[in-house]
């Protein structure tokens, strides 16, 4: 595939992911039951904030072959006024409320949280095309997952971790096992919380129960980079050869499932096939992100 359709297999995944997750949100034993059950949700799948902002991250690609921070900030602004119900959180409505009213984003992303910016995980949950897109040049993926974490994201730790999920897309796409995914992922992840997380995660055998993953490394209910990008790593890293598998595992540790789903889907996308009766319940990805 070229590395635009790399980026589009990658988009398909996440919004699969994203979509498939929120499907699961409610009284925390109906869906553990559900989840247990292996019971699919009723379609449709209706996909969140994570795809609305994975977009945005694919068509800037499309229309540059890299990360233009300014029409990207852009994009980000026009998908949030064209449907800002989908489920941002509070640091992205103020950013992208702010880059509609023609203020800066990188100022506005710097006032956030007192002054040290978002450590989210929302700069994570949106990246993975662009592992995808980059895969071959692995310097480049961190460049451009760094270039798209700053319009929401100053913290580095926000930053982090969105380096880590276009990392961990990028070596999935280049057959790289489950052994060594974590490791070369952490080669490259900068210091900080997010990267304490994945190395606490490389430590986790596979045949941990997900119980203890999730008491060890988190599962997103804090909304934190640091808390949610060790655990979507370690589920792509030991469910990662059956895409189904995978986003089941992930949702069974609860949590912020539509965000662990969307990353897990992302970084999966593009390197293996989407269960056709699980896309049929998906919401389309719109026209509008499509390649010219």
């Amino acid at each position: 595939m070229t590395k635009l359709q790399n980026a589009y297999a990658s988009l398909r995944g996440l919004a699969l992911g994203d979509a498939f997750g929120e499907r699961f949100f409610g009284e925390r034993g109906h869906a553990w039951n559900r989840i247990r059950m292996r019971y699919l949700p009723e379609a449709p799948w209706i996909w969140t904030d994570d795809t609305a902002m994975a977009l945005s991250v694919y068509r800037v690609l499309r229309d540059h072959g890299h990360i233009n921070q300014e029409d990207l900030a852009l994009f980000f602004a026009a998908e949030h006024r064209l449907e800002p119900g989908r489920g941002y959180g509070r640091g992205a409505h103020e950013v992208l409320s702010a880059i509609s009213a023609c203020r800066g984003w990188r100022q506005a992303a710097a006032q956030l949280f007192g002054g040290e910016g978002s450590c989210g995980n929302g700069a994570a949950m949106r990246v993975a095309p662009i592992g995808a897109y980059f895969y071959e040049d692995l310097q480049q993926v961190v460049r451009q997952a760094r270039l798209s974490a700053e319009i929401t994201h100053a913290h580095p730790d926000g930053i982090a971790g969105a380096v880590a999920v276009a990392l961990a897309a990028a070596l999935v796409l280049r057959g790289r096992s489950q052994q060594n995914l974590l490791e070369e992922v952490l080669k490259e992840t900068p210091e900080g919380a997010t990267r304490q997380g994945l190395e606490k995660a490389l430590l986790l055998p596979a045949d941990t129960s997900l119980s203890e993953v999730v008491d060890t490394l988190g599962n997103g209910a804090n909304v934190l980079s640091s808390d949610t990008v060790p655990y979507t790593l370690w589920c792509a890293a030991h469910y990662g050869q059956d895409f189904q598998e995978a986003l089941w595992k992930t949702v069974e540790g609860l949590g912020d499932r539509d965000t662990t789903c969307a990353i897990v889907g992302g970084i999966l996308g593009a390197a293996r096939p989407l269960p056709e009766d699980w896309w049929a319940c998906c919401e389309p990805i719109p026209f509008r992100a499509h390649s010219a």
